[in-house]
């Protein structure tokens, strides 16, 4: 119970220190670049949704089970299951099937989930480069893709059985690419500097 008390102390502390940035540094300067009046106006993360595809579950069902344990690990929240809509026969799939996972963040844990991939897990992927800055989906949300659940901290990886990718998407209530880019350059995305679209 100490252990679980101290824990939701460091996530508080890294959400107030995020928070805070956001309110004194990353809103004044949105509104100095992008001509905001009013600061409710200015773009925000709303949610980060995480999810994994775990299409090797139709033939081992205990292969989703380790995933949600993995994913739960990292995102301190329990997975959501994800059935297939629709059955192909060409990969063994039928409708109804459990064959993927997901969690949407929120409030303290989105915050806090945030913090860890920027300063800690990002930076554990191999021949890291920056992340693709036009992975944007047209309305100021960006998608990531990761190869493997280890880059994070939580995982040991001499326990994993099998390497996991997963599909990270961090939503902004943004007008635009461009301001939804600058919000998350601002939080310390680490996007390359070449081939920025507007």
């Amino acid at each position: 119970m100490k252990q679980q008390r101290g824990v939701d102390k460091v996530v508080t502390r890294t959400m107030a220190r995020l928070k805070e940035l956001y309110k004194t540094k990353i809103v004044p300067e949105l509104m100095k670049e992008f001509g905001y009046t009013n600061r409710l106006a200015v773009p925000r993360l709303t949610k980060i949704v995480v999810s994994m595809g775990v299409g090797k579950a139709v033939q081992d069902k205990k292969l989703l089970e380790l995933a949600k344990k993995d994913l739960m690990a990292v995102t301190g929240q329990m997975p959501a299951v994800c059935k297939a809509k629709k059955s192909v026969s060409n990969f063994k799939v039928r409708k109804g099937m459990e064959i993927g996972l997901k969690v949407t963040l929120r409030g303290v844990r989105m915050y806090e989930f945030l913090d860890r991939l920027i300063s800690l897990a990002i930076p554990r992927i191999r021949d890291f480069r920056g992340l693709n800055p036009n992975s944007f989906d047209g309305r100021g949300s960006y998608s990531m893709g990761v190869s493997e659940q280890t880059i994070f901290p939580e995982i040991n990886p001499a326990k994993v059985e099998f390497q996991q990718g997963m599909n990270i998407t961090l939503v902004t209530n943004a007008k635009t690419d461009q301001e939804g880019r600058r919000l998350l350059s601002l939080f310390g995305m680490p996007f390359r500097a070449t081939s920025v679209a507007s």
